[in-house]
């Protein structure tokens, strides 16, 4: 029996501007899934053709070339203009939401404060849900005092089963993450019921910037390749 090959799109060898997924002329690699997914691409049309998910990722593409200046000049060399709050604010105006969910992690209070100032301000009703919420103890869902950051104390778990809960409640239409830890925006995104984006990821290391270990691992943070970790 044949092994199935499956999509390796992170190992195509052939340059970005030459693959078969971004020029009609272009070429395939071996875990190629233009080439081998043409069940699936055709599935995709179809989910694109109804009418929300429809106008959604045309919006979403019209706000991608728009982050682009100097379009019209040629031979055009990208020119990035907008930071990803400004995004997110621009899309959810294309998308005329106006009632948004920001969801955040109680370690990035202080940016959560800002950001909320930014989308208010921008004429958008903000409702905000800590990762905390509810108070509810580690012990909860089987924690010991040795998994705690805060050992022989009351420590409440992050929530964001009750951060999705809280901004269904409320009706948001678009949901906005700051912060949240590997896991719990998985379990968010689980349960909140709105399309959500992610504004930033945690990294505590990295000062919520996880590529920069990334772009280090063949130097100084060349230690993340053992293959022993």
């Amino acid at each position: 029996m044949r092994k199935k090959v499956e999509s390796a799109c992170a190992a195509c060898d052939i340059p970005l501007r030459e693959r078969i997924c971004t020029s009609p002329e272009g070429k395939g690699f071996k875990g190629c899934p233009t080439v081998l997914k043409r069940e699936l691409i055709e599935k995709a049309r179809r989910e694109y053709r109804k009418r929300k998910v429809h106008e959604f990722a045309r919006q979403a593409s019209i706000q991608e070339g728009e982050c682009y200046i100097d379009r019209d000049r040629k031979p055009y060399r990208l020119h990035p203009a907008k930071p990803r709050i400004l995004e997110i604010c621009e899309f959810a105006k294309k998308m005329k939401y106006g009632k948004l969910g920001l969801v955040f992690c109680g370690g990035l209070a202080k940016e959560a404060a800002m950001v909320a100032g930014i989308l208010t301000r921008k004429g958008f009703d903000v409702v905000s849900v800590m990762c905390k919420v509810g108070r509810v103890p580690k012990e909860e869902i089987g924690l010991e005092d040795e998994h705690k950051m805060f050992r022989g104390e009351f420590e409440a778990m992050c929530n964001p089963i009750l951060q999705a809960f809280v901004v269904n409640d409320a009706k948001c239409e678009f949901n906005i993450l700051l912060g949240l830890c590997v896991g719990h925006d998985s379990l968010f995104l689980k349960y909140a019921k709105a399309p959500s984006t992610v504004l930033a990821v945690k990294d505590r290391v990295m000062g919520h910037n996880p590529l920069a270990a990334v772009y280090l691992s063949e130097g100084y943070y060349s230690w993340l390749e053992n293959p022993a970790e």
